[in-house]
Formats: structure tokens, sequence, C-alpha cells
């Protein structure tokens, strides 16, 4: 049986990540499933990072349509939840059912993968506490404000049944985990 992976996103998620991350799940032969606030077209943007910038650039990205919404997320449907960055963590860190999801991920022993501004929503939910993570490094305080102990050296750490990874930059080295818990 595939396995299925629910992806966590929103408006101003990052373009490239959420790309990314559906089509190396169905290449594997994985069902990703994406979840939003609401069932509907998401205005995703474009992260980058241009020379005399002290941070990233937003541009706007492609549009992807969400699968569900959070409200119809049943946690028993999935094997893992994977939360995307770009703007969108900063307000999904609010949401309560968002964080809700996460926890029963955890709590039911499911893997958890965040990638970039992802932290911003496992830290919220609590799974950062005593764990090693990473995340774009202007997330560095979240995570640490979250509990946990921030690993800049590394594009992509596995702590326990939880994975993080700094930015899509990140992608070769967090994918290549991300597939090698999703095959256990």
């Amino acid at each position: 049986m595939a396995k299925s992976i629910l992806v966590i996103t929103g408006d101003g998620g990052e373009c490239y990540e959420t790309l990314y991350a559906v089509h190396r799940m169905r290449e594997e032969g994985y069902t990703a499933r994406i979840a939003a606030p609401s069932r509907k077209r998401l205005n995703l943007v474009i992260h980058d990072f241009e020379p005399g910038w002290d941070t990233y650039i937003e541009k706007p990205g492609y549009q992807v349509e969400s699968d569900l919404a959070f409200d119809d997320v049943r946690v028993d449907d999935y094997d893992a939840v994977l939360v995307l960055g770009g703007r969108a963590p900063e307000y999904l860190r609010n949401d309560k059912r968002v964080l809700d999801i996460v926890r029963e991920f955890d709590a039911q022993e499911k893997w958890v993968f965040g990638i970039c501004h992802g932290i911003q929503v496992l830290a919220s939910a609590g799974l950062a506490k005593d764990a090693c993570v990473t995340a774009y490094e202007h997330c560095r305080v979240d995570a640490e404000a979250g509990g946990g102990k921030y690993v800049a050296e590394k594009q992509a750490v596995r702590h326990g049944r939880m994975v993080t990874a700094q930015t899509w930059q990140s992608h070769p080295e967090f994918y290549r985990e991300v597939m090698a818990c999703l095959a256990e």
C-alpha cells in the first residue's frame, strides 16, 4: 500500500518547496495531499536571495489547489506530515487546527517533517522542545524559543521521528533523509 503524506501550507507558502514536495512524493509512488485553511486555489510565493539585500525577497509564484481544508484532515489517513516554509507558517502557527494536527502526528509516532519557516509551526506545537532542529537561519530564534537546539552546520537534521531542513536549497539533503525515513 502506498504511503500517504499530508502537506501543510497556505497562501504565502513557498512555491518551490510546495511543488518539489508534491512531485518528489509522487515520483516515489506516494500520495501527497495539500491541506490549507480552506479548500481553494492557493497563492504561493517565491523566496529568493538577491545581491545587496540583507534578507530574502518575495515574488508571486505559481498557484496550486489545496486538496482539503484543515477541518477535514484525519491524521489516521496519513503516514507523515510535511510542514512547508514560506510566509504561510507565520500565520498557520496561530491556527489551533494546524497545531492539533501536527501534535497528533507526533502523538501517534508518525513522521513529522518541516522545512525552512515550517519550524514556526513545529515550535508553536511544542515539537521543537528538547529536539535538535534546523531551519532558515532567521527562524533560529523561533526554534530556540520553542526549546529546540538549533543546528546551523547541517542542511537537514533528523531527531527521532522528526526531520527539519534549512531552505529549498537543502532539498537534496532533506529529501534523502525524508525518503529514508518513509522507507523504514
